[in-house]
């Protein structure tokens, strides 16, 4: 093979990975909505259809979702989105909290000016934008994106590479269930900026004990909504 073709084969592989890339993001972003039901089959020619994609660059996106828990891949059956449970939020939850408050209580103590400054940032712009659009109440991408942010540089003083890798895959877990707390009726009543802000007001004046109880009830709120939403009542009683 000579250099012009080794050259486009280069290049031809890098497109088919970032196409991967972005069809990951945007099947992702689909099962947190709920849009692919939780259980249903992936069909490879059907979803080339719906995101105007090769088959190729299509299967490799779902074997990374695979690789999350997002999609299930079983041999001879092809993909299916990933089922939810009650038992699995419960188990996310309570696994997360006990992640996230050692990191919390680590970051609290020891963060410096800079961290506090890039805490307020985040908390600046979370708390500007709007949490849902639209009847349907889906969570907006900015804000999720901007949660997403708030929540890693609240953790991020505590110098551990293991829990922020930790409390970053359960945070991915927790995604889509998050958009299932939204359907419960009284969620609408529910502060979220407020909980973030009381958040925010307890890491900078250094409570420890304070930001952590604060953390519990903000994760373990949504997990009750979240067990109120029918499909999860189900599978409760099943």
């Amino acid at each position: 093979m000579n250099q012009p073709e080794r050259w486009m084969e280069s290049v031809e592989g890098v497109d088919k990975r970032t196409m991967a890339s972005q069809l990951e993001s945007r099947v992702r972003q689909d099962i947190i909505s709920g849009r692919l039901a939780p259980g249903s089959k992936l069909r490879l020619k059907e979803l080339a259809d719906t995101y105007d994609a090769g088959v190729i660059p299509l299967r490799e996106a779902l074997s990374r979702l695979a690789a999350t828990g997002f999609v299930l891949a079983t041999e001879q059956k092809g993909f299916s989105v990933g089922r939810i449970s009650a038992e699995e939020i419960r188990d996310i939850t309570h696994t997360r909290l006990l992640i996230e408050c050692q990191a919390l209580r680590l970051s609290i103590t020891q963060g410096d000016l800079d961290w506090e400054s890039r805490l307020i940032a985040a908390h600046h712009r979370l708390d500007r934008l709007p949490v849902v659009e639209g009847p349907e109440r889906m969570l907006r991408p900015d804000w999720e994106q901007a949660h997403e942010a708030f929540h890693t540089i609240l953790l991020s003083a505590c110098d551990s590479h293991w829990l922020m890798r930790f409390a970053g895959m359960l945070r991915d877990q927790t995604a889509r269930y998050r958009q299932l707390s939204l359907l419960y009726a009284g969620s609408i009543d529910r502060d979220v900026p407020g909980e973030h802000r009381a958040l925010l007001d307890a890491a900078l004046a250094r409570d420890v004990e304070r930001a952590c109880e604060l953390l519990t009830e903000h994760y373990e709120t949504t997990t009750r909504n979240v067990l109120k939403h029918e499909r999860l009542k189900a599978s409760t009683q099943s």
